[in-house]
């Protein structure tokens, strides 16, 4: 069995896979060691574990799990993956943005894909049909815009949200939360119009925390999956048990 730990920036996720399979899954506001003991009491059979941190490297944490696995793995740069990495700072790349882009591949491989992750910043990856991962761009997420507006103003409130809003506010309110839902579906309607530009029969995933609200808005052929970056990091971690 295999553990699949992601932390990010406001929150931790656990999963664990049984030949492809998730069988648990768990979102924490902490690196939960005790979570961890909990199912390899439950399933004595975890032998392998891979952890992605956006935060840095977590060192106590990693020596905390180092005795508890036959393989543990931290991904970083230095770790092999199924897609040739040609980021050119890779010392500073977020390497969960190229995990959910080995999950999309895993699904069309030798295919131009363009993945956009919606969670605290907003990411959009590409990937060539040569298997290659090229980087992307990187834009605040929803509820950061949210935020900004209200820290960096003296009268704006902070917002949440919302299912319900228009082209047109009538009211401030209205005007903060079609302003910043609606820049996030023009910006994610936008990337995909130019890209397909260059390639047209590239595939779109949609993925992260805030995936399923925008998914539901937009006009566009694209696939949603949430779990894409943990069954990339799975992927990562059989790639590296060979």
């Amino acid at each position: 069995m295999d553990l699949i730990i992601d932390i990010g920036n406001t929150q931790t996720k656990y999963a664990l896979f049984n030949n492809g399979e998730m069988l648990e899954s768990c979102v924490s506001q902490v690196q939960d060691v005790i979570l961890i003991e909990g199912w390899q009491k439950e399933y004595r059979s975890i032998d392998a574990c891979i952890v992605s941190s956006v935060q840095g490297k977590p060192v106590d944490f990693l020596d905390k799990l180092n005795s508890k696995f036959e393989k543990l793995i931290f991904f970083d740069k230095n770790t092999p993956t199924p897609l040739d990495n040609l980021y050119e700072s890779k010392e500073t790349l977020g390497y969960d943005r190229l995990a959910a882009c080995v999950g999309a591949n895993s699904l069309y491989p030798n295919t131009n894909l363009l993945v956009i992750d919606a969670g605290t910043a907003i990411t959009f990856d590409f990937v060539s049909d040569n298997n290659e991962y090229l980087g992307g761009t990187i834009s605040p997420g929803l509820s950061m815009r949210f935020k900004a507006l209200n820290s960096f103003t003296k009268k704006l409130p902070l917002l949440k949200q919302s299912a319900f809003f228009d082209l047109i506010g009538k009211n401030t309110e209205q005007a903060i939360t079609s302003g910043v839902q609606n820049s996030i579906l023009f910006e994610i309607e936008g990337y995909i119009n130019r890209l397909k530009e260059k390639h047209h029969q590239a595939k779109i995933f949609l993925t992260g925390g805030d995936s399923e609200f925008f998914y539901s808005k937009i006009k566009k052929e694209i696939g949603v999956d949430n779990a894409l970056l943990l069954k990339g990091l799975l992927i990562i971690l059989n790639y590296n048990k060979s």
